[in-house]
């Protein structure tokens, strides 16, 4: 009788608990469900876009100027013009990039896998680490390579050849169409031509071209960032903070970054747009270089006066987020002069966010995921296993700093720039958040991040059909109000017989068997060999790298007959000694022209021992020699010697190592005129990041022409010394001085 009176009781207070969650409307959770259900692949984003980059994303009404920032779906096009280059980043530290005339698109995005096929031009993969687990593959259009481990890899795509390059120790499985699949060794290249059954020949990795030296030091800049410190590991777009703007700490936030010149009035999330996305719905696009972590980790704290990004507490495993804004907005929500508007505050310290994407039970529940830090609600810290009501956050603590709340009118918002359509006469005290998915109507506008035309790519690449193991994703999950919008979309848009053809036109991809993991698999075969005799010259002996020697106190004799052993290979740094006069020249690959006889008067004293030398780079120890032709011009005529009546200027001249050449002592000095040291020639810069209302920070110098990797003949030449590069493109453009870039 008990046992039946305690379960009518536990019964009723079931009952009436489901009763209370179903009257109030809200949705629950606890922390841990929240962060299972936000956890998902991190989207590639277009870091970099130089010169004529187009993007296409299904459902857009054409192709449009890529913008740097964009989140990648499958399903988007990139395409570069004829002096256009781009790069995606694929993970933490690895980097897609694409060369001048190149088409490539991403098929498939998973956690452990990542599908990007290239129907022309040039592509690299720098890839310096890659996730256990986790495969790349490429699909050309006559096979398919699928990577498993980190290295350097090369792919040419013409019109009736592909080209394949390992090096770094990176290796690869390919599978051709109607083919088995091939093993590619470390430091190899595989040329595939004909078609539908292309036949595949190895050789030796050909040497580095201008574009793959360029990829490697760009990668190395990228990964080689100071704020990586302050922030976890595997949140894209760490190298951008660091050029702009500066670290400081704060008593309550601890580190925070801090942007640098932006204009007046400014606030987070105010510079972009919003774009759909196929899976996480409205997602912010920022036009600032830097606007990518800032904008989907940590979060936006007003401090002294000062917006500052504060990433929070290092975790192990950051969760991206499409934006980190709380919305307000509604039928109920009016702005300006009353019409309809919808507003959004960037989320302050340890505040939640409220999902609108994702899976049903997902959508419309607070969640900190991938935040380290404490976790606020209504300004007050809050237990971690704390169940929080939806309906009870209504204090968001950016919404009391002047300008924080970003609005516009509802029939602009996904529409176009937010900074253009702002609304400036608002009352933040008046809205209230948003309880659900915000309920506005997309159009072809919302699908891409930039307005006007953008370069549209050649037919007969879009046309192509490429080699696959897998089939393309079409589209994920998104919200129901998304769903029926884009149905309505594609029924106008497959009514429309004039619609222009793009990325969406391309063909079905041709399947293979993917191939099976190198751990578990059998060894796949190896492709027939080259038939060139001599596939590249043998490399030079390596440098070597002895320990530094300190300057001597005195000069030491010359030896005007000795010749070095290994002629070009320069001496250790810190040493005072002049090469011998074989030996070459410290400015570069020029050699005396005097370099074997002795000169005529060893002990005579140079009548132009105090004359500065034309290419200001050091004095010369051996300064009681006279020239033979001391007005003779220098062999690589970029000046001609000065007077021997003139004297050396300061004897103490910095040398290019670093160490002080030793002279004679000083002597009465003589009005002569100095002639002007040389410019120091500088490494090459970075590709330049132009901010919103800022100039770019240096001036724009990008890698000339890369060499043609698909030659029948593999006739390979040696590499020509750098020189300034103008070339700001690559493709077919300037072809009358392809015969002068390196790597030609």
């Amino acid at each position: 009788m008990l046992w039946r009176e305690a379960r009518a009781a536990i019964s009723a207070i079931l009952a009436l608990t489901l009763v209370f969650d179903a009257a109030l409307g809200v949705g629950v959770t606890r922390a841990a469900e929240g962060e299972e259900g936000a956890i998902g692949a991190t989207p590639p984003r277009l870091s970099f876009a130089d010169g004529e980059v187009s993007y296409f994303r299904p459902g857009a009404q054409d192709w449009a100027p890529a913008q740097v920032n964009t989140a990648l779906a499958p399903g988007d096009e990139l395409y570069t013009g004829n002096r256009g280059n781009l790069e995606l980043q694929v993970g933490a530290r690895a980097f897609v990039r694409a060369w001048g005339d190149s088409q490539l698109g991403l098929v498939n995005d998973e956690p452990d896998f990542l599908q990007i096929k290239v129907t022309g031009g040039h592509v690299s993969l720098d890839l310096r680490s890659v996730e256990s687990g986790r495969t790349v593959e490429i699909d050309t259009p006559h096979a398919a390579f699928t990577i498993e481990r980190a290295g350097y890899y090369r792919v040419d795509v013409t019109e009736t050849a592909s080209s394949f390059v390992t090096r770094r120790s990176g290796q690869a499985t390919m599978t051709p169409a109607g083919g088995q699949a091939v093993a590619i060794a470390a430091s190899e290249e595989v040329v595939l031509e004909g078609t539908p059954t292309p036949t595949a020949r190895s050789y030796v990795a050909p040497q580095l071209d201008v574009w793959d030296r360029w990829n490697y030091a760009r990668t190395d800049d990228l990964i080689d960032a100071i704020s990586s410190r302050y922030v976890s590991a595997g949140v894209y777009g760490v190298d951008d903070l660091d050029h702009y703007g500066d670290w400081r700490v704060v008593s309550t936030y601890g580190s925070v970054w801090v942007p640098q010149s932006v204009p007046a009035g400014w606030a987070p999330y105010s510079t972009g747009r919003w774009v759909l996305d196929p899976y996480y719905g409205w997602t912010w696009v920022d036009t600032a270089p830097w606007g990518w972590a800032p904008y989907h980790y940590g979060r936006w704290v007003f401090v002294s006066g000062y917006w500052a990004w504060a990433p929070g507490p290092v975790v192990v495993r950051p969760v991206y987020a499409p934006a980190l804004v709380a919305f307000f907005g509604g039928p109920s929500v009016r702005i300006a002069i009353g019409a309809p508007g919808v507003s959004w505050v960037a989320l302050s310290w340890g505040e939640p966010l409220v999902p609108w994407w994702g899976r049903p039970r997902f959508i419309g529940r607070p969640t900190w995921a991938g935040w380290g830090g404490p976790r606020v609600v209504n300004n007050v810290v809050v237990n971690r296993t704390t169940v929080v009501n939806v309906t009870n956050i209504n204090v968001y603590r950016n919404t009391n700093v002047q300008h924080a709340v970003v609005a516009v009118r509802e029939e602009h918002f996904g529409r176009g720039s937010v900074q253009q359509a702002r609304v400036a006469q608002i009352d933040a005290r008046r809205l209230e958040p948003a309880r659900a998915p915000l309920r506005v109507t997309p159009d072809a506008s919302s699908y891409v991040a930039a307005s006007g035309r953008g370069t549209r790519p050649p037919e007969h690449t879009v046309a192509r059909s490429v080699v696959a193991t897998r089939a393309p994703r079409r589209e994920g999950p998104r919200p129901p109000d998304t769903a029926r919008a884009e149905r309505g979309r594609n029924e106008s848009q497959h009514s429309d017989a004039s619609r222009p053809a793009n990325g969406a036109a391309a063909p079905p991809p041709r399947i293979v068997p993917a191939p099976k993991p190198a751990s578990t698999g059998s060894v796949p075969a190896r492709p027939t060999f080259g038939n060139s005799e001599v596939e590249r010259p043998r490399p030079p002996q390596p440098r070597q790298f002895g320990a530094p020697q300190p300057p001597e106190p005195t000069p030491a004799p010359r030896e005007t007959n000795t010749q070095r052993p290994d002629g070009n290979t320069p001496r250790p740094r810190g040493d005072a000694r002049r090469p011998e006069s074989n030996g070459q020249r410290p400015d570069g690959d020029t050699r005396r022209p005097d370099n074997n006889p002795q000169r005529p008067d060893g002990n005579a004293r140079r009548p132009d021992d105090n004359a500065q030398r034309p290419d200001g780079n050091a004095r010369r120890p051996d300064n009681n020699a006279q020239r033979p032709d001391g007005n003779a011009r220098r062999p690589d005529n970029n000046a001609q010697r000065p007077d021997s009546g003139t004297r050396r200027p300061d004897t103490n001249v910095q040398r290019p190592d670093g160490a002080q050449r030793p002279g004679p002592a000083p002597s009465a000095p003589r009005d002569v005129a100095r002639p002007a040291p040389p410019q120091v020639q500088q490494p090459a810069p970075r590709p330049e990041r132009v901010e919103a209302g800022r100039g770019p920070q240096q001036q724009q110098r990008l890698p000339g022409e890369p060499a043609n990797r698909i030659s029948p003949e593999r006739a390979e030449r040696r590499q020509q010394p750098d020189g300034p590069q103008d070339r700001r493109g690559g493709g077919r453009e300037q072809q009358q001085q392809q015969q002068q870039q390196p790597g030609r």
